[in-house]
């Protein structure tokens, strides 16, 4: 019983050094869920640190509370856009992800789409020529598994005031899945196709692992 006490005072803990990182992220205080994860802790004097997972859960709920059906509403108008911009993109292979294709959008939350091609410049031009609003474009360098990868990214802003991030990655990438880092599963996206069956079929559909 002693045991389980423990636990139950452990889980508890987690729970609201969660609580208290999706918080900071739900209000844009922190940007990175590792950095929000130990200012939490920080914060609460807790030295244990929840998962990524048990974060979005918090997260998830406390968009829900302030937001309440607008939510899902704005959802299927971001949806909408994204499959606008990703028939625009179609020839570069377009791929929704992010909280806009996992259903679990917050204020804070743009449109993320991955598009391949090995001229970004061409895709930059096009989107100019569609007479979007470009606000940064640029390469970014990152590290994954040890490795230096770079990506071309374009913000830019849509006729209705959303957001999008289009992250531009070489043809050879094409059809090359990774592991979310937040929920551990395969970040598969929506194609243009799988997402117009969404949108008919169950707009509001979530692609979460819980």
């Amino acid at each position: 019983m002693m045991v389980l006490g423990y636990l139950a005072s452990d889980n508890s803990l987690r729970r609201r050094v969660a609580r208290e990182a999706a918080t900071l992220l739900y209000f844009g205080i922190e940007k990175e869920y590792k950095q929000a994860k130990m200012r939490a802790a920080k914060t609460l004097g807790i030295h244990l640190m929840p998962s990524n997972i048990e974060v979005a859960i918090e997260l998830d709920k406390i968009a829900d509370e302030n937001e309440g059906a607008t939510r899902m509403e704005r959802l299927i108008k971001m949806r909408r856009e994204a499959l606008n911009l990703m028939k625009i993109l179609e020839k570069y292979n377009p791929i929704l992800v992010g909280s806009v294709w996992r259903g679990t959008i917050y204020r804070e939350s743009d449109i993320d789409i991955i598009a391949y091609h090995n001229e970004p410049q061409e895709i930059l031009k096009l989107l100019e020529k569609k007479g979007f609003k470009i606000l940064e474009s640029g390469w970014t360098a990152i590290t994954k598994k040890g490795r230096p990868k770079k990506f071309y990214h374009i913000i830019l802003e849509l006729p209705n005031g959303e957001k999008a991030e289009v992250t531009i990655r070489g043809v050879e990438e094409l059809g090359v899945m990774e592991r979310c880092e937040i929920y551990g599963d395969t970040i598969s996206g929506l194609s243009i196709q799988e997402l117009e069956g969404v949108l008919s079929q169950n707009p509001t559909k979530r692609f979460v692992p819980f």
